[in-house]
């Protein structure tokens, strides 16, 4: 059974690696335009299938159903909030970054503020990608995979021995992945895997509920509906790990911040072909976040009912599919999580090889071909450097207590709405100066660290986050008002691709903030719940 499970796992890899490989043959990445952005040349259902699958990763795997175990169907509202997020991204934030031509987000702080913004920024975005994005793509992957195929029992090796290997492994593929493969690659495995995480999904669900009722599919729906009804609401408390006020709060400008200004997702929107394809690429990643609980936080329900007092949570939903799923299956859905994990740790890779590239290089596509060739091998080494420091640190977040996707979001706090809170000022006001950004920075962060290291204050991580938010905004504006710019920014137009939006936008986009409002309803006491 293990063996034929290995060869379902082998057989869908090569599968997927396939066919890639005949869609990007013939692509020239010889230059970092090609490398990093696929000549910024993608269609919607790739923009949106590479943003979707970008976030889809081991993390919601393992984490989110960690989560739903351990509380409820709460941890949902990432998704759901996300919807609202990007539709925000897509009708005011895109334009900006599209019509100002640029590549990273640090492009656009250098042409708002000043160079030196752009590097302090930078720095950050790759500090928070060394420390906490990587290393925690890895963990997950790693976790999934020896959940699944049990390698420490196989190898007769420790759990954390198990963790370190595999860890190791998918960082040293993601590293060829990335300088080997670019962002064209990625689109389209990720499209690929994004197809077969909704196909193994279901059928996963189907074996799931039937093994729950033991053989009878309806009885195992009854079950999971009408017993334990309290793991059903996404309505959190005060006592879950994401009460419902949060979504008001810190949890909507994390979500703007991801889909926003996050460079290694903002980056799959940056490469489409214009503001019309990445506006549809949007609206497809809206539609998958929408559904993806279905296939992604459901196994984790039906998990409360299968093991009582599981001790490594981490692993439930590794545990469940191994439980319930015939070989062949239990293979295809290793094959999507640890591409998952691939994916995404090539994402997060990408972006930062894209950021030490450009803190060199103002223009991707500066036609002096040998700088360009002298600049990538820097940024291959740099790599390399990147994926050693991950791989060293993700096998110590075994040893994580509060539960590893709480940890990433957590932490992910120091770096994430303060940089949001800078570009958004840089967008709504023309008279802020550098300097008030630099403050703004520092002060987020000291503050930030403040509440959840040295003094407790006894509230949410993401209601800290909002009231930092409104007292940094008021700071650099009252900044601006003391020491404005000499003369107001004005973005100047430098665009390469057609700023022609999405004519039935707004059509589309009221229909999908009516079904995540729905899934809240569905998913709470007027509901399921």
């Amino acid at each position: 059974m293990q063996n034929l499970s290995l060869l379902s796992f082998i057989f869908f890899s090569l599968l997927i690696m396939l066919i890639t490989w005949l869609k990007t043959k013939n692509q020239n990445i010889n230059s970092a335009n090609s490398l990093f952005f696929a000549n910024k040349n993608l269609g919607f259902f790739m923009v949106g299938g590479a943003l979707f699958f970008t976030n889809i990763n081991a993390v919601q795997f393992i984490g989110e159903n960690e989560s739903v175990y351990l509380n409820n169907m709460s941890v949902m509202a990432w998704g759901m909030t996300s919807v609202l997020a990007l539709i925000i991204v897509a009708e005011f934030i895109m334009p900006i970054y599209l019509r100002a031509g640029i590549s990273t987000i640090p492009d656009f702080l250098a042409i708002r503020y000043d160079e030196s913004i752009k590097r302090w920024v930078s720095n950050i975005f790759l500090f928070s990608y060394i420390f906490n994005l990587l290393p925690v793509v890895l963990y997950s992957g790693a976790v999934a995979f020896n959940g699944l195929f049990d390698i420490s029992g196989i190898l007769g090796i420790s759990y954390w021995h198990s963790i370190l290997l595999l860890t190791t492994t998918i960082g040293t593929l993601g590293f060829i992945y990335t300088m080997y493969g670019g962002m064209k690659i990625m689109a389209i495995s990720d499209t690929l895997l994004g197809i077969g995480m909704f196909i193994g999904g279901i059928v996963l669900l189907y074996y799931a509920f039937t093994y729950l009722g033991k053989g009878d599919f309806n009885i195992g729906v009854h079950t999971v509906l009408f017993s334990k009804r309290e793991h059903l609401n996404s309505i959190g408390s005060s006592l879950d790990a994401i009460p419902f006020s949060t979504l008001f709060t810190g949890m909507i400008l994390m979500n703007l911040y991801y889909w926003g200004t996050e460079q290694y997702i903002i980056q799959q929107a940056l490469s489409a072909k214009d503001l019309a394809s990445s506006q549809k690429g949007i609206a497809v990643t809206c539609l998958g976040k929408i559904v993806s609980p279905i296939v992604i936080n459901i196994p984790g329900l039906i998990a409360v009912h299968l093991y009582n007092n599981y001790e490594n949570t981490p692993e439930i939903f590794s545990r469940l599919v191994r439980d319930v799923s015939p070989p062949i299956l239990t293979g295809f859905m290793a094959t999507i999580v640890f591409g998952a994990a691939l994916t995404t740790f090539h994402a997060g890779l990408n972006s930062a090889n894209t950021l030490f590239f450009t803190k060199y290089e103002n223009a991707l596509s500066n036609e002096d071909n040998e700088r360009q060739q002298i600049l990538m091998k820097k940024t291959m080494l740099f790599s390399i450097l990147i994926c050693i420091t991950a791989m060293i640190i993700a096998p110590a977040l075994v040893f994580v207590k509060s539960g590893f996707y709480t940890y990433l979001q957590s932490v992910g706090g120091y770096f994430s709405v303060p940089i949001f809170t800078i570009v958004i000022i840089g967008m709504v006001s023309k008279s802020v100066p550098s300097i008030a950004a630099k403050i703004g920075l520092v002060f987020f962060i000291i503050s930030y660290a403040c509440t959840q290291m040295l003094f407790d204050i006894n509230l949410h991580f993401l209601h800290i986050l909002f009231i930092l938010f409104c007292v940094t905004c008021i700071l650099m504006l009252i900044i601006g008002k003391v020491y404005p710019l000499k003369e107001p920014y004005v973005l100047k137009l430098s665009n390469h691709v057609s700023l022609q939006p999405w004519k039935h936008r707004f059509f589309y986009y009221s229909i999908l903030l009516l079904l995540m409002v729905g899934m809240f309803i569905l998913f709470s006491p007027w509901g399921l719940g």
